[in-house]
């Protein structure tokens, strides 16, 4: 006998199962609890407050505030499902906000929705969505999923490559992933806001969120400062020959691969090369000092069928992604000694310490995700030896 799937591939009728959907007040979540709710699904609306901007000003570009909880409080009224909104600051703090300062103060670049998704969203909102017996949890995220035969899902970019979110969702467990479901991933962001039009949403010319939400003004020295008051330290730019070109007020104002704003002034243009968040230096240097042809990774999530312990010697051909603005550019994955090597097909420059590097079977359009990790900071050279600009750009 046949067993019929619905849209979200469970063998149940739309009306038989249960859907929580991730609100944030976006027009892309609200899309999705709208359709799902359309095709008959018994939906429930969840919203995390997530933190509290008390009287900051909410901007074409800010994301999560009180307004937020307000749309989505608004959109489910319209659609008709019940919603409920959650209190996560302290989960939200703890897990998201101080890595992400300790991660600035130690040098790093990091990603905080990374860290989010693995976190808050997918690991306590999932159980949450299973303790009110859904059988899935929908979000607004342009990512595939699909069944893959073997009773797991795998997560494949997005069909628009201009809006796909796999870079951000890499960290997602393979047990989070079984219960997941995007039901964007398949359309482009113009046909999502048809949509919200045509299911007579509020929202639907909202504009896309584009800071990290909790740092609504864009300037995250501002909110590391306030976290962690004296904990960043002045001290000294450095060019990669050894001299002595300024000073700066503390190495979470700099990034790797950053041009502008230095405070200094040279006869060549300079970029940061590294964070030495241990000696108070910013490293500086010439573009080409920036290019790198190897990575290594810590933190890794894996959702391969072969397991990581079982790559071949001559290692495994992938592609990878080393900023969300960048398209996956073919690699090699191999394991030594010390770990995960990812060698580059070809060089890559501004990568950073605390960035993700994330994993794809290939460099094609809806090419599956098989993982990836953050990237780590290379060991110090040892005393004496030659600093090597491929060295300096990621110790």
């Amino acid at each position: 006998m046949t067993t019929i799937l619905n849209s979200l591939d469970i063998a149940k009728p739309p009306a038989a199962t249960r859907v929580v959907a991730a609100m944030s007040g976006g027009v892309d979540s609200s899309v999705v609890a709208a359709l799902l709710k359309r095709e008959g699904y018994d939906v429930i609306g969840v919203t995390l407050q997530l933190y509290d901007h008390g009287a900051a000003v909410h901007r074409a570009g800010a994301c999560c505030a009180g307004q937020d909880i307000h749309d989505a409080r608004r959109v489910a009224e319209t659609i008709g499902i019940p919603h409920y909104v959650l209190d996560y600051e302290s989960r939200f703090r703890d897990a998201v906000i101080e890595r992400f300062a300790e991660s600035y103060l130690a040098g790093e670049t990091p990603i905080p929705c990374v860290e989010c998704n693995r976190t808050v969203k997918f690991r306590d909102l999932l159980d949450l969505a299973r303790e009110l017996g859904a059988d899935a949890l929908a979000t607004g995220h342009y990512v595939l999923s699909r069944d893959l035969g073997s009773g797991h899902r795998g997560l494949f970019r997005a069909a628009d490559a201009n809006r796909d979110q796999s870079y951000f969702l890499y960290a997602t467990t393979q047990e989070q992933l079984d219960l997941l479901r995007f039901p964007l991933g398949h359309i482009d962001k113009a046909r999502t806001r048809a949509l919200a039009a045509e299911l007579g949403l509020a929202i639907a010319d909202k504009p896309d969120s584009q800071d990290i939400c909790f740092v609504p003004n864009g300037r995250y020295a501002d909110v590391i400062e306030r976290l962690k008051p004296g904990a960043s330290r002045p001290g000294e730019i450095v060019h990669l020959d050894g001299r002595v070109l300024g000073r700066h007020e503390g190495v979470l104002h700099y990034t790797v691969g950053q041009r502008k704003g230095l405070g200094i002034s040279s006869g060549e243009p300079l970029y940061v090369l590294r964070l030495d968040a241990d000696g108070a230096r910013v490293i500086v240097g010439p573009r080409e000092a920036l290019s790198i042809r190897e990575i290594r990774l810590r933190d890794i999530n894996w959702l391969g069928e072969t397991g990581l312990d079982r790559l071949p010697p001559e290692g495994l051909e992938v592609a990878v992604r080393v900023r969300s603005t960048r398209p996956p550019r073919p690699a090699r994955l191999l394991r030594d000694p010390e770990g995960l090597r990812i060698e580059l097909a070809a060089d890559e420059e501004g990568v950073s310490p605390g960035q993700a590097c994330v994993i794809y079977a290939d460099a094609g359009p809806g090419a599956r995700v098989l993982g990836g990790g953050t990237i780590l900071r290379r060991p110090a050279e040892p005393a004496g030896a030659p600093a090597s600009p491929v060295a300096l750009a990621l110790s």
